[in-house]
């Protein structure tokens, strides 16, 4: 009996160690997400007005690979990271807009990793509504979250930090890597506020750019002419939308003592020349606050991704993670006159995607593929050696990470927008777009009308050329395309009931109460 148990305990002690050497040769993923970056604001992109230095994220572009067009299905936040956890679009992921629920009970990639042995993390902004499940550990901002001193829900509890939430996120996520079971690969969700509207800055930060007069966008000024009544008539201008909240003249409530102090002695000097600013020169001032603002907020989260590539390297793991920056969708900075996101045009549809995997990815290259967000969990699935669920919408990137475009590749993507009646009044809308062209429907019963774009020509998407008899071919293939997609997707020919956005005018009742008052807006 004796020599039995002996001989069980020296097979244990055998395979367990192999058991474990196999479980660590699959990667590490850590996944950074942001929340409205855009690839303006980003280097190593190469945008025309060079607006900011992105330093880390540009390490990552340099050690790995930079995406040119990663598009993404539904350009808002909330529906963005249903569609990562899916890999499904928002009519079967039942996630339409930032007033839905995400139905924790379904299939998601961190749940499928973590019953394949993967330890699963996620820290910061979840903004899914219902609590996090697949997770090993979570720690995240409630709801929207706030830039100072923010609550955040740790593992179900309540708690209450101090700092600022960028920062505190990327502590947080760096305490986690360091603390995890070091035998197992993990995934990591390391997902930030910033740089969402308010676009509150780290007090470090707060005149960062040394005065300096940022480069207008060509577009600040559009008219719209050229277009529709869906363009004309959102709400989301530098002209008529900017509140308060946003140009600083009042601080944020949650501040404590010591940073309104800090606060007030940067923004209240600037705020004095206001009663002498209308028409544009009120649009230039309000653009160059914005500007300063919302790169102030990049600038903190490029700190966090140096931070973070620090700590992998310290941790001896930085080779086989599978590192990965991107975003819920683009954003605007001032073209057009807008900021936020939401429509299938260029500014808000692509996202930055960069990603380092130093033992698979060349450094340095580049991909002009159609990819994205769609693709991010088939892509994570394959990485690990799982498979991919059929049910699944996008495809691996694997083989472009591996340097090379599979011949059947996308030439097209589906895109559809649905939060309408809802915050800056974007009319619902729906459409294709390839490498060139735009073929898009807003098909609200006040703005039925298509539109189509060629962006080659018309490289802003200033001017809608549909029913152009130059155009009547192209025309034509992309609605049979657009057909093609639908069906491919099943998509319902009707908008499913609950994807109805929130009742009321072009505003919710609560940005419409705050915007009255003159003190900020609705949570977005």
């Amino acid at each position: 009996m004796k020599s039995r148990h002996f001989l069980s305990a020296l097979f244990l002690a055998l395979v367990t160690p192999a058991f474990t050497a196999e479980e660590q040769t699959k990667p590490n993923i850590v996944f950074i997400f942001c929340d409205d970056l855009t690839v303006q604001a980003i280097s190593a992109y190469g945008h025309e007005l060079k607006l900011l230095e992105t330093p880390n994220m540009d390490r990552i572009a340099k050690e790995g690979m930079l995406f040119e067009r990663c598009v993404v299905p539904n350009s808002i936040c909330g529906p963005s990271r249903a569609v990562i956890m899916t890999g499904k679009y928002s009519h079967l992921n039942g996630f339409y807009h930032n007033g839905s629920t995400f139905d924790s009970s379904q299939q998601t990639f961190p749940k499928l990793l973590q019953a394949a042995g993967y330890q699963t993390a996620v820290i910061g902004k979840w903004h899914l509504v219902s609590d996090p499940v697949g997770f090993d550990h979570w720690h995240i901002l409630p709801g929207q979250g706030i830039y100072y001193n923010p609550p955040m829900i740790r593992d179900g509890k309540k708690v209450q930090h101090t700092g600022y939430t960028t920062d505190l996120i990327s502590e947080f996520s760096i305490e986690w890597l360091k603390s995890r079971d070091k035998t197992k690969p993990f995934v990591l969700m390391s997902q930030h506020k910033a740089p969402h509207r308010e676009w509150a800055p780290a007090l470090r930060h707060l005149g960062w750019h040394s005065d300096r007069v940022f480069p207008e966008p060509a577009t600040l000024f559009d008219d719209y002419s050229g277009r529709g009544i869906a363009e004309l008539e959102q709400d989301m201008t530098l002209a008529k939308t900017f509140t308060p909240r946003d140009s600083k003249e009042t601080a944020p409530p949650y501040l404590n003592e010591e940073q309104k102090k800090i606060w007030d002695g940067y923004y209240e000097p600037l705020n004095k020349v206001i009663p002498e600013l209308s028409g544009e020169d009120l649009v230039r001032w309000r653009y160059q606050r914005y500007m300063h603002d919302y790169l102030g907020t990049v600038k903190a989260v490029d700190e966090a991704v140096g931070a973070m590539l620090d700590a992998l390297k310290a941790e001896g793991i930085a080779e086989n993670t599978l590192v990965i920056l991107s975003s819920d969708q683009g954003f605007y900075l001032g073209e057009h006159g807008w900021f936020d996101k939401r429509w299938i045009y260029e500014e808000s549809l692509t996202t930055p995607f960069l990603v380092r995997w130093p033992a698979v990815i060349k450094p340095g290259t580049r991909s002009d593929a159609m990819v994205s967000i769609l693709d991010f969990p088939e892509t994570f699935l394959e990485a690990a050696g799982e498979p991919v669920p059929d049910d699944m919408q996008g495809r691996s990137l694997m083989p472009i990470f591996k340097g090379g475009t599979p011949d059947d590749w996308r030439t097209s993507f589906y895109y559809h927008y649905y939060e309408y009646p809802g915050p800056h009044s974007v009319r619902k809308h729906y459409g294709v777009v390839t490498d060139r062209y735009k073929l898009f429907h807003f098909y609200e019963p006040d703005t039925n009308y298509w539109t189509l774009i060629d962006r080659e020509e018309d490289p802003d998407e200033m001017t809608n050329v549909y029913g152009s008899g130059d155009y009547a071919k192209i025309q034509a293939d992309l609605h049979a395309e657009l057909t093609r997609l639908r069906s491919e997707l099943r998509v319902p020919a009707i908008d499913a009931p609950d994807s109805s956005s929130r009742a009321g005018s072009g505003k919710s009742k609560g940005e419409a109460k705050a915007k009255a008052k003159g003190k900020g807006k609705a949570k977005e």
